[in-house]
């Protein structure tokens, strides 16, 4: 967190309710969330006070009140008194809020081991992803059969008890950009179903339905595809025709009907006015509906041009708002309880003026992401992730756009140009285990 340019220090009996301290100790030796804070309530000043530290440094600026007064005898005794690092209390044995504190640092380890994992295999989906589409046209049974072994370890993590978590991954990795918008749909698609309460087989017919959906692209001119410019009427029909172009491709690779069915309807309206036939809900399956919400919320936020991007945020808001009519009521009301009302990626300002990113959400308990915090005392590869289900006293306040951040914090949190997500279906058993993580 940020204070002032100067220094500004007072004794443990000066502490109050309102002031905003800075605890110049390592993460791990105090048992608060954050090193920089605003005191809340009486309680807080004790464990301050417990820690035994001889002087504690405050921004004026960003507390409610002045310290309380300084008494004679402390001042004269302060100025005996060693440098602010200095502890004065010893402890015989250690504070039990530490060890709360260092067991919680635990288990974020094994929550950060998890998200590696989930990293891992999500690298290993676009590595197949992008052999697929080389070889789509030269060995398409190979490229069919491939894509059904990468979605079939994806549906059976899926059908496995217990809760799901959405992470959000990196967007680049060593300079290469691994977001790929048939995974993205797909993933989002399956999550969708999932909660839905699809089988086995609905769940791979929708994974290869939402994996292909765009496969006709392939056949429309490059340059239409990446024009980050408003397309001309002409570009625009010519681009719509990748349905027609897709459905008759996915025919080729002897794709199922109901697979056909969702490449052809992936952009259809249940309010008819979608295209390219303009059909109404009671003529579409259930799983091209499915990947139309989907699809649509992945363009709001991986436009072609990035400067078009919404923020996950705005893009479930405006779905919900303005778009609903388009598509079928349980799905969307769905699609938005399992991301939550702060998608991962939302940049967000907590109730204590904390700066942070929300990486995963569980589907569960979509209202109480995880959130990465920016803090200027802890290193950027060591950044604390909260769980804010467990850290009850702290909410989001509100969100922000990621070109409103400081520079430094936006370093700091990395916000995604590309919103890239892949999901950890053993969320819910290793919850207890790893209590605050992401």
């Amino acid at each position: 967190m940020s204070g002032t340019t100067d220094a500004h220090y007072i004794l443990p009996d000066q502490l109050r309710v309102g002031l905003y301290i800075h605890l110049d100790l390592s993460w791990m030796d105090h048992p608060f969330s954050f090193s920089s804070f605003k005191i809340r309530n009486d309680a807080q000043i004790a464990q301050v006070r417990a820690l035994g530290l001889a002087r504690i440094r405050y921004s004026p600026d960003r507390s409610d009140c002045e310290p309380a007064p300084l008494v004679v005898q402390a001042q004269a005794e302060s100025e005996s008194e060693p440098a602010p690092e200095t502890i004065i209390a010893n402890h015989a044995e250690p504070d039990p809020a530490i060890l709360a504190k260092r067991e919680r640092a635990e288990r974020l380890k094994a929550r950060r081991r998890k998200f590696a994992r989930c990293e891992r295999d999500f690298m290993r989906a676009t590595h197949t992803v992008k052999l697929v589409n080389q070889n789509l046209f030269s060995r398409p049974d190979w490229a069919r059969e491939e894509t059904k072994v990468m979605l079939g370890k994806l549906v059976e993590s899926l059908m496995q008890d217990g809760d799901m978590a959405i992470n959000l991954m990196a967007d680049r990795v060593g300079g290469e950009d691994v977001y790929v918008h048939s995974l993205n749909v797909a993933v989002l698609s399956l999550m969708l179903a999932r909660e839905q309460g699809m089988s086995q087989d609905e769940l791979m017919a929708l994974g290869l339905g939402a994996f292909f959906h765009d496969i006709g692209k392939l056949d429309v001119p490059p340059k239409i595809l990446l024009k980050q410019e408003p397309l001309t009427s002409a570009e625009n029909a010519l681009m719509k025709e990748h349905v027609v172009f897709g459905a008759r491709i996915g025919a080729k690779m002897g794709l199922s009907a109901e697979v056909l069915a969702v490449i052809a309807q992936h952009h259809e309206h249940v309010d008819g006015s979608g295209y390219p036939r303009g059909a109404t809900g009671d003529k579409l399956t259930l799983l091209a509906k499915i990947v139309a919400i989907a699809n649509t919320y992945d363009n709001l936020c991986n436009p072609a041009n990035p400067q078009r991007a919404m923020t996950p945020h705005e893009a479930l808001a405006l779905m919900y708002a303005q778009y609903r009519n388009r598509f079928e009521a349980a799905p969307l009301n769905t699609f938005i309880r399992c991301l939550g009302v702060y998608p991962p990626g939302t940049i967000v300002v907590l109730n204590n003026d904390a700066f942070g990113m929300v990486v995963s959400v569980n589907s569960s308990r979509p209202l109480k992401p995880d959130v990465l915090v920016y803090d200027s005392a802890i290193p950027k590869e060591e950044a604390i992730i909260l769980s804010l289900e467990q850290e009850t006293e702290i909410q989001i306040a509100r969100t922000l756009r990621p070109g409103q951040l400081p520079k430094t914090i936006f370093e700091y949190l990395s916000p995604r140009k590309r919103v890239a997500y892949f999901f950890d279906a053993h969320a819910a058993a290793g919850a207890d285990e790893v209590g605050e993580a992401a």
